[in-house]
C-alpha cells in the first residue's frame, strides 16, 4: 500500500473516538455533570468545549487525531520494513 492515508485516517478516528466516547461515558459517572452549567446539546453548543457535551466532543476528536497519528505513523514504518525486506 503506497499511501496508506484512508486506512489510517479511518481505522484510526473510529477507534479513537470510540476510546474518546468510552473516557466520555466514564467521566459522566464519575462527575455527573460537575461544574458544567450546561449541556450543550442543541447545534453549535454540542461542540463549544465549555459545555458538558461539547467537552466530550473534543476528547473524542482529539483522541481520534491521537489515534490516526499512532496508526499512520506504524503502518508508514511497518511499509518501510516490508520495502527493506523486499529490496
Amino acid at each position: 500500500m503506497k499511501n496508506p492515508f484512508i486506512l489510517c485516517f479511518v481505522s484510526g478516528m473510529l477507534t479513537g473516538m470510540g476510546n474518546g466516547s468510552v473516557f466520555g461515558a466514564a467521566l459522566m459517572c464519575f462527575l455527573g455533570r460537575g461544574k458544567f452549567g450546561d449541556w450543550g446539546g442543541w447545534f453549535g453548543d454540542a461542540y463549544n468545549p465549555v459545555t458538558f457535551t461539547g467537552f466530550i466532543d473534543w476528547a473524542m476528536i482529539i483522541f481520534g487525531v491521537a489515534f490516526y497519528i499512532t496508526l499512520h505513523v506504524a503502518v508508514n514504518r511497518h511499509n518501510a520494513l516490508e520495502r527493506q525486506a523486499a529490496g
